[in-house]
């Protein structure tokens, strides 16, 4: 019972709780679990990352799942956004984050972004993404990176992804002072390592096939966070959502690592890229699978191509078996 705040982190950094807007089966119970025992709460509010750390303005620039038409990736823009609405960003000298609005303004907000993605043609469906639940961690501080599952799991995921797990797991076993201080620097360095990540992907520049599209970052991005850039660049306006994002990156030692992002609404036509990372990497007798929305492999250096071509071949059978039903 005691640790059920770390699984409710686990799950929602495995963005277990991604597709229906909460966690649900297993995880439920053990929601219900950590709730009898005030160690967990869960509470419907905005989805996007950085409710609890980050400036208003920047949670909205960084907003995906789903983007906001001319807000996400333009900070300017979500400056003018939140002065039209009279948002104040400001509290004296300290920026204001999504824990610090009012109830009134946070339904001013939501509903001007909902109203937004309408008009924009997104639909009822993708809009009512923008709500769901959301888990905070009862005995960690508010307004820290600790006291949000989803912020906590980015933490975590920024310590072991950079060879420094002991870091993330003296922060799990409750070490507050050195240890934290050094995983909030570990994040900083994540977040700079992802910035410059998706500007080299963007100057390489994506590759667009019949069913998917891809980047080869080479050694420019490391092998570990490459997926994150994938998954960052389809949910940016920058890049087509209709197709599966495939990110190369060099691991070393004559091998690839390869990641694969898809879209929910891709998901519903039959996408499942574990399925076919699985089979595409199994063809070149290494290893792939994951989720259907989110995959990875391993593959020899130099057979990039051979990969791709049996991938998109699989990619191309999902989608079409899944018309076929339809029809």
């Amino acid at each position: 019972m005691d640790l059920t705040s770390l699984a409710i982190v686990g799950a929602c950094g495995d963005l277990q709780d991604r597709r229906f807007r909460k966690l649900t089966g297993l995880n439920r119970d053990i929601l219900s679990d950590g709730e009898s025992i005030n160690a967990v709460k869960s509470k419907i509010d905005i989805r996007y990352f950085g409710r609890e750390s980050r400036p208003i303005f920047k949670m909205l620039q960084y907003a995906s799942d789903p983007i906001i038409p001319g807000l996400s990736g333009r900070e300017q823009a979500c400056v003018g956004f939140l002065q039209e609405l009279g948002i104040t960003m400001k509290d004296g000298d300290s920026w204001r984050k999504w824990i610090d609005l009012c109830k009134d303004e946070r339904r001013l907000i939501i509903s001007s972004i909902a109203q937004l993605l309408l008009t924009k043609g997104f639909g009822h469906k993708i809009t009512k993404r923008i709500i769901g639940e959301v888990y905070i961690l009862e005995n960690e501080e508010e307004g820290t990176e600790i006291h949000d599952s989803k912020e906590f799991a980015t933490l975590l995921n920024s310590t072991a992804r950079y060879g420094k797990c002991e870091v993330g797991l003296k922060v799990c076993l409750g070490d507050r002072d050195k240890w934290l201080a050094k995983a909030r620097n570990l994040l900083l360095g994540h977040r700079q390592n992802l910035v410059v990540g998706l500007q080299f992907a963007k100057e390489e520049g994506i590759i667009k096939r019949n069913h998917l599209q891809f980047f080869h970052a080479g050694s420019g991005i490391r092998d570990t966070i490459v997926g994150i850039v994938a998954n960052m660049l389809l949910n940016s306006e920058d890049v087509s959502s209709d197709l599966p994002l495939i990110g190369f990156a060099d691991k070393g030692q004559g091998e690839v690592k390869v990641s694969a992002r898809g879209t929910e609404e891709l998901v519903e036509k039959g996408l499942n890229l574990s399925q076919a990372m699985k089979k595409a990497a199994a063809a070149l007798d290494s290893i792939g699978g994951g989720h259907d929305i989110a995959a990875g492999a391993t593959i020899p250096k130099g057979k990039e191509e051979e990969f791709l071509e049996i991938l998109e071949r699989e990619i191309k059978t999902q989608l079409s078996s899944s018309k076929t039903d339809v029809l």
